[in-house]
C-alpha cells in the first residue's frame, strides 16, 4: 500500500509536487543538454585479445589502433608526380595539427602507393570519441587541387560521422514523434488537457533520465547508442503509463469523487503499470548478461528512463490530476462508461465464436512472416552503415577497392616467450608456426621475419648472441621483433565478419592452447570473432532469465498456470515476425532502403526493448480481463468486458510507440533505421495480430483453464506479500 500512499499524498498536496518535479527538470534539463560529450565509442567491444594485441601493436610497433586514413584519388590523365606533390603538399599543411603523433607517409612506402591513388595513415593522441574536433580542423587544413582529391575516413571518422547523424536523426525523430503522439492522444481523449498529460510524463521522463545518464557518463564509459534509445524507449513507457492512469482516472471520475477515483485507479491501473514496469525491468536486465559496453549502458540507459517513467506515474501524475481535475472532467463527460467500446465488444465476441478459424488464420500470418529469417545475415557496422555520398564511407570505399582488396582480411599473430628476451627453441617454434601458417590452404600471404632473412631460426639466435657481428641480422629483424615478441602478419581469403573467416580464427586460437610458443591473434577478424561469440553464447542465458522472470511476475500478476505460458509465447511469436519482416526489407532492399545486413546488436535490443514493451499491453489486457473474471466468474464474459474496455487504450498506447519510434525509420546510421523498423513491426504485430486475435481466440479454448492454479495459496502468499509492499 505504500504506493498508493504516495500518489494519495501527492494528489493532496500537488502544487509541491509540481515544484519540485519542476526544480528536477531544470536540473536535470542542464545536464541532459550535455549528454553527447561524454558519450564515447559505440562500445560494441570484448575485452579479450583484440583489444590487448591491439595495445601492443600500437604500442611496440608503431601501428596506430585507429588511425585517421587520407586517402587520395587523381583523375586519369595525371601524371605520378602531381600526386607526390599533392600528396607531400597535404601531410606539410597539417603538420602541428593538436594530438598528432605520426605520420605514415605513402611517399615512404610504395605499397601505400597505386596508379592514380595514396593513402597515408595519421595517428593521434586523442581517444576516437574525442577527436571530432581534431577533425574538423583536419579538414579545413586540406588542401584543393584540380584533377586530385583527398578524404578522411578510418574507425574513429566514421564513427564521428555516425554520431553526428544520431543527433540530427534525434532531432528529426522530436520533431515528427511528439506531434504526432499528441495528436493520437487527442484523439483518444477527445480533449487537450487529458492528451497532454501523458506528453509532460514523457518529457520529464527522458530529461531526468538523460540528465541521470550524464552523470553516469562522467564515471563510466558510454555507448553513443544510447542518445537514441532513451528518448525512444523513455517517451514510450512514460505515455504508455499515463495514458492508462489518465483513462482509468477518467472513467472512475463520473462514478465518485476525485480522490476515490485516483485511489481505484491506483489499484486497478496502476497494479498493471507495476507488473509491467517489472516485465519491461526484467527483459532489460537481461541485456546485462551480454558483457559489451553498449548493451551494459544502453541498458542501464533504459532502466534508467524506466524508473522516472514509473516515479513520475506515481507523483507527478497524481499531483497533475489534481490540478487540472476541473478541465478533465469536462473532457471526460463523454468517456465510456466501465464496460467500454461496445465496438470492441462486438470484435471480441466475433473473434471467440470462431475461434479456431481466426487463430489458425493468425498463426499462419505469423508464420509466413518467420520465413525471410532463413535468410538473416548479421554484421558489424562499418563505414557502409552511413548513407551514400557521405565523405568517410566513399574513401573506406575507395581504400578498399584501391588497396586492401575485397574478400581478403589481415590477421595478427603476436607470439611471446616466457623470459625477457626470445630463446633458441623459442625461435625454432616461431619459424614452425610461421611454416605451418604458409601451408595453411585458406593463408594467401605471410609476413614475417622469416621471410626477410634467408636464414633459419637456430642461425638468427646464433647471430644474436654476437652483437658486434650481428648488426645487419637487427636491422632485419627490428621491425618484427620486438624484446620477446614476434610479429607474423597473415592475408586470408574472405571478409572479416564471414563465418568461414571466424571459424579459422578460432580453429587457429585454440591451436595456441596447446601450442609450445604462446601466441595472440588480433585484427578485424578477431575483433568481430569475440563480438559474435560473446553474444551468441550469452544469448540462451538472456532467453532463460526472460522467460523465467517474467511467467514468475505474471504468475504473481494472475495466480495462473497457463496465462503466462501464453503471454511469453505471444511475445516471442511477434518478436520472430518482425525479425522476419525486418529480414526482408533490408535483404531485398525494398521501399527504397539500401541493402544491408542486419547489424549484430539490432536483434538483441529489440528483444531486451521490445519483449518487455510488449507486454506492457498484455498485462493491461489481461488485467482487465482478471477483473472482469473476478466479478462474473465467467471466463467468455470475462474476456469481453476485458477487451471491450481496454482495446482503445491498447491500440492508443501502440499508436503513440509506433508514432515515436517511426522516424527513426528515416533516420541516416543504418543501426538506427533497423530498430526504428524492427521495434515499429513488432508492435503493429502485438497489438493487432496477437492481441486482438490470437489472445481472445486462445482464451475461448482454454476457458476455464485459462485460470487453472494448483499452486494457488503459494500464488496468494505471493501476491499479499507484494502488496505490503507496495
Amino acid at each position: 500500500m505504500v504506493f498508493h500512499h504516495i500518489a494519495i499524498l501527492s494528489f493532496r498536496w500537488p502544487r509541491t509536487v509540481l515544484a519540485v518535479w519542476t526544480l528536477v527538470l531544470i536540473t536535470t534539463g542542464f545536464f541532459a543538454v550535455r549528454l553527447p560529450s561524454v558519450l564515447q565509442n559505440h562500445g560494441l567491444l570484448a575485452d579479450g585479445a583484440f583489444v590487448r594485441v591491439e595495445k601492443i601493436l600500437a604500442s611496440d610497433y608503431g601501428i596506430p589502433a585507429d588511425p585517421v586514413i587520407l586517402v587520395f584519388e587523381q583523375v586519369p590523365g595525371g601524371s605520378p608526380e602531381q600526386l607526390r606533390r599533392f600528396v607531400g603538399r597535404t601531410l606539410s599543411a597539417i603538420q602541428g595539427l593538436e594530438g598528432l603523433t605520426g605520420v605514415k607517409s605513402p611517399l615512404d612506402s610504395e605499397e601505400m602507393l597505386s596508379e592514380h591513388a595514396a593513402y597515408a595513415l595519421l595517428a593521434f593522441r586523442q581517444k576516437p570519441y574525442g577527436i571530432e574536433p581534431v577533425l574538423i580542423e583536419l579538414k579545413r587544413r586540406l588542401p584543393e587541387e584540380p584533377g586530385m582529391t583527398v578524404r578522411m575516413t578510418g574507425k574513429s571518422v566514421v564513427q564521428a560521422d555516425v554520431n553526428r547523424l544520431s543527433r540530427q536523426d534525434l532531432q528529426q525523430a522530436e520533431k515528427i514523434g511528439l506531434p504526432a503522439a499528441f495528436i493520437i492522444l487527442l484523439l483518444a481523449f477527445g480533449g487537450f488537457v487529458s492528451a497532454m498529460l501523458p506528453l509532460l510524463a514523457g518529457i520529464f521522463s527522458v530529461t531526468a533520465a538523460m540528465g541521470f545518464m550524464y552523470w553516469l557518463g562522467t564515471h563510466i564509459a558510454l555507448s553513443n547508442f544510447v542518445l537514441n534509445v532513451i528518448p525512444m524507449v523513455g517517451l514510450a513507457l512514460s505515455i504508455d503509463f499515463a495514458l492508462l492512469l489518465v483513462s482509468r482516472f477518467r472513467e472512475e471520475l463520473s462514478a465518485g469523487s476525485a480522490e476515490d477515483a485516483l485511489s481505484v485507479t491506483m489499484q486497478t491501473a496502476f497494479r498493471a503499470v507495476g507488473y509491467s514496469a517489472a516485465s519491461v525491468f526484467l527483459g532489460l536486465t537481461a541485456v546485462l548478461f551480454i558483457r559489451l559496453p553498449m548493451f551494459t549502458t544502453v541498458a542501464y540507459g533504459a532502466l534508467s528512463v524506466l524508473t522516472t517513467s514509473v516515479l513520475v506515474s506515481l507523483t507527478l501524475l497524481p499531483a497533475l490530476l489534481a490540478i487540472f481535475r476541473p478541465a478533465i472532467m469536462r473532457e471526460s463527460v463523454r468517456a465510456p462508461g466501465k464496460e467500454g467500446s461496445p465496438v470492441w465488444a462486438a470484435w471480441s465476441g466475433f473473434v471467440m465464436k470462431r475461434p479456431v478459424l481466426l487463430g489458425t488464420m493468425a498463426v499462419l500470418l505469423l508464420l509466413g512472416c518467420l520465413l525471410p529469417l532463413g535468410g538473416m545475415r548479421l554484421a558489424i557496422p562499418d563505414a557502409t552503415s552511413l548513407p551514400r555520398g557521405t565523405e568517410s564511407r566513399l574513401a573506406a570505399e575507395a581504400y578498399t577497392v584501391r588497396f586492401a582488396g575485397t574478400g581478403t582480411t589481415k590477421v595478427f599473430f603476436l607470439a611471446q616467450g616466457k623470459g625477457a628476451a626470445l630463446k633458441a627453441d623459442e625461435w625454432r617454434f616461431a619459424s614452425r608456426l610461421t611454416r605451418q601458417l604458409t601451408l595453411d590452404p585458406a593463408v594467401l600471404r605471410v609476413e614475417s621475419v622469416f621471410a626477410n632473412l634467408p636464414l633459419s631460426a637456430e642461425q638468427i639466435y646464433a647471430q644474436l648472441q654476437r652483437p658486434h657481428e650481428a648488426w645487419p641480422v637487427e636491422q632485419a629483424i627490428e621491425p618484427w621483433v620486438k624484446r620477446n615478441r614476434i610479429l607474423i602478419q597473415v592475408t586470408i581469403r574472405g571478409e572479416p565478419g564471414s563465418q568461414e573467416t571466424m571459424d579459422w580464427v578460432r580453429r587457429w586460437e585454440w591451436e595456441g592452447v596447446t601450442y609450445p610458443l604462446r601466441f595472440q591473434i588480433g585484427g578485424e577478424a578477431k575483433y568481430q570473432q569475440e563480438v559474435f561469440d560473446e553474444i551468441f553464447r550469452r544469448i540462451p542465458y538472456v532467453l532463460m532469465f526472460l522467460a523465467a522472470s517474467n511467467y514468475a511476475v505474471l504468475f504473481l500478476a494472475f495466480r495462473s498456470v497457463l496465462l503466462p505460458v501464453k503471454a511469453i509465447v505471444m511475445n516471442l511469436l511477434s518478436l520472430a515476425a518482425s525479425f522476419g519482416i525486418l529480414t526482408w526489407l533490408f535483404r531485398s532492399g525494398s521501399f527504397g532502403l539500401e541493402p544491408y545486413p542486419i547489424a549484430v546488436m539490432i536483434p538483441v535490443f529489440i528483444f531486451g526493448l521490445v519483449f518487455g514493451i510488449s507486454m506492457d499491453y498484455g498485462v493491461f489486457l489481461l488485467s482487465r480481463i482478471y477483473e472482469a473474471y473476478l466479478r462474473t466468474g465467467d471466463n467468455r464474459k470475462a474476456v469481453m468486458l476485458g477487451m471491450s474496455a481496454s482495446s482503445r487504450i491498447i491500440t492508443s498506447a501502440a499508436a503513440i510507440l509506433i508514432a515515436v519510434t517511426v522516424p527513426f525509420a528515416f533516420a541516416g546510421v543504418v543501426g538506427v533505421k533497423q530498430l526504428g523498423i524492427g521495434i515499429a513491426a513488432a508492435i503493429v504485430i502485438d497489438a493487432t495480430i496477437i492481441r486482438l486475435v490470437l489472445v481472445p481466440s486462445l482464451m475461448k479454448l482454454l476457458g476455464r483453464w485459462n485460470w487453472w492454479a494448483p499452486c494457488v495459496l503459494i500464488a496468494a502468499a505471493s501476491v499479499a506479500a507484494l502488496h505490503a509492499l507496495t
